[in-house]
């Protein structure tokens, strides 16, 4: 009974990814991870920052990239699948079911996805930008899983999203990186930047795309 009602309350945040991102480009769905998921994947971060794999992150694709710490600020540690941790494998399960259901019900045609974690330092931002590159066009949603607990609107961090508007003006949202909570969007589409924060901000980031992340040169 208690895996029936876990499993409906997944559709249900599932559906409104879905119904959102068909809506109005995006979706923003708290509790996406119970806060034990999100303690246990902090546990995942830590291992991997005390092994020292985290690095600078870069600007552009993987054959023009940059470092330029004024535009982006954060480091990053690529999830690989075949050797992820348990509670990194819970998420990218649960990641693939999404992927399934937006497939099922908003006919995007994705075939993979690709995630890291991300962490910014305090005082550190990316500033705007949009997700999917000249010579490589096959993200196509963005997703940021939040990590962050007890974080309060004074701490800032906010991730803002620039909706185009028919009229050619733009609407700006902004979300709080709140422990748990997941935003999504249109990667194509929607400029977006991380505003400073006054504490290490941390995700999970990544991009559901519409070619096997190994093909994605073609």
């Amino acid at each position: 009974m208690i895996e029936e009602l876990e499993n409906e309350k997944l559709l249900q945040k599932f559906e409104q990814i879905a119904d959102r991102l068909s809506e109005k480009g995006y979706a923003i769905v708290d509790n996406f991870l119970e806060a034990q998921e999100v303690r246990n994947l902090l546990d995942v971060l830590a291992h991997h920052q005390e092994q020292g794999t985290f690095k600078k992150a870069g600007i552009g694709a993987s054959s023009q990239l940059q470092v330029d710490k004024e535009v982006r600020g954060d480091y990053i540690r690529w999830i690989e699948p075949q050797n992820a941790l348990p509670p990194t494998q819970v998420f990218l399960d649960r990641m693939d079911e999404v992927m399934r259901y937006i497939n099922r019900t908003c006919y995007l045609g994705l075939k993979d996805y690709e995630f890291h974690f991300t962490v910014y330092p305090p005082g550190t931002v990316y500033q705007r930008h949009i997700d999917q590159f000249k010579t490589n066009d096959h993200r196509k949603l963005s997703f940021i899983c939040y990590l962050n607990e007890d974080w309060l609107p004074e701490h800032g961090g906010n991730l803002r999203l620039y909706l185009p508007k028919e009229n050619g003006e733009e609407e700006e949202v902004d979300i709080l990186p709140i422990a748990g909570r997941l935003a999504c969007f249109r990667a194509d589409l929607i400029p977006h930047e991380v505003l400073v924060a006054t504490r290490h901000r941390y995700s999970l980031t990544g991009w559901m795309l519409d070619q096997l992340k190994e093909l994605t040169f073609l």
